[in-house]
């Protein structure tokens, strides 16, 4: 079976809870997403990747022996202490760019009436996004959240890092509760977290459905743009969008272990469904400024798996 075969094809359970095993193998699909800015670099030094000059830029090196001509600024005293011969500091000038990753698996993501749920979708959206990144050379973190808590990953060129953030994002997924917490906006929450850890001149990458986007997520998003590439990947379900268009139906919702019957579309629920709609189309316009304002945003849909969409998004 090959890669693409494999990640095509879901498990009831991977369906329903992400895993770490199938996010690792997006490693091999890096290819699919171009990450390269769509803006030209604002300065001349700017790049996509770390330089291999050595100077006095802002991440540090190596130790090495103290030569004729090197800056006295930068001896190492701890090192020239220990070692009894004098150290300097040198420093790599950083140059590639941080690639700061969003990932929405809070109580609304827990939602899927095809193939899998919302957010597993957005995991492997994530996932995708994390090692077309690193596999530029660019630094990797992010912020992954639910309902109840946030995680957060600093950048770094490594692998750990990458790896690290897909356990945060199986860890909060699998252990979101089905029920919304009432007024709670962890989207937009964490959107005020990201205009703090997202450096200028980050790529900002935000996977979720979208549903808690209000007005103050939307000033968030308009900060970030001035300082950051921006992109939004809308995470959408076939059921959702066409509910208030609906006779009364049954469902069996679970979270992978436990299975309980709900009914959608009836009249009890009738005023819910009416709110879900208008926000359905404050969202579509918020998205749609977003579009205009030079935010990247793409929809996929819960209906097909990730590696059929892609294709179609590049184009």
């Amino acid at each position: 079976m090959t890669i693409l075969q494999a990640l095509s094809q879901f498990s009831d359970t991977e369906a329903v809870q992400l895993s770490v095993d199938k996010l690792i193998a997006y490693k091999h699909l890096h290819k699919l997403v171009n990450l390269r800015p769509k803006s030209p670099a604002q300065a001349k030094l700017s790049g996509g990747y770390i330089s291999k000059i050595k100077g006095r830029g802002m991440e540090f090196d190596e130790a090495r022996h103290y030569q004729p001509g090197d800056d006295i600024r930068a001896i190492d005293w701890r090192v020239t202490a220990r070692t009894g011969k004098t150290h300097t500091k040198v420093y790599r000038e950083e140059r590639e760019r941080p690639v700061f990753i969003m990932t929405d698996v809070g109580a609304t993501m827990q939602f899927g009436s095809t193939i899998q749920l919302k957010s597993v979708l957005a995991g492997h959206v994530a996932a995708l996004l994390a090692w077309s990144a690193k596999q530029r050379g660019d630094r990797v973190g992010g912020l992954v959240f639910n309902s109840q808590t946030h995680q957060e990953i600093k950048p770094a060129n490594r692998d750990q890092s990458v790896l690290h953030l897909l356990q945060q994002m199986t860890a909060l997924q699998t252990t979101q509760p089905l029920q919304v917490p009432p007024h709670k906006t962890p989207l937009v929450d964490a959107l005020q977290r990201a205009r703090r850890l997202a450096k200028p001149g980050s790529l900002v990458c935000i996977v979720s459905d979208f549903e808690q986007l209000n007005e103050r997520g939307m000033q968030h998003l308009q900060y970030l743009k001035q300082h950051c590439e921006v992109r939004c990947y809308q995470i959408t379900d076939p059921f959702t969008e066409t509910l208030h268009h609906h006779k009364p139906v049954s469902l069996f919702v679970t979270d992978g272990v436990n299975e309980e019957e709900r009914l959608f579309g009836h009249s009890d629920v009738a005023s819910a469904e009416n709110t879900r709609s208008q926000n359905t189309q404050t969202l579509v316009g918020q998205l749609n400024t977003l579009k205009n304002t030079g935010i990247y945003v793409t929809q996929l849909s819960t209906a097909l798996p990730l590696v059929e969409q892609i294709s179609e998004v590049r184009r």
